[in-house]
């Protein structure tokens, strides 16, 4: 019955921290999608004033 009681226990122990790094896991999603800064705003063109300057 001791053997078992461990077995119980090392399943229990390895139940908590799967649900420890998955909240883990979800809070830092969380941060990223909060920082995260949409596509439209890093593709917008920007002129170039070095190739402005060769050109005149």
């Amino acid at each position: 019955m001791k053997a078992r009681r461990k077995s119980d226990r090392a399943d229990r122990g390895e139940q908590i921290q799967a649900a420890e790094r998955e909240a883990a896991r979800q809070r830092i999603l969380a941060q990223a999608e909060a920082e995260r800064i949409p596509a439209e705003e890093t593709t917008r063109a920007v002129p170039d004033r070095r190739w402005r300057r060769g050109q005149q």
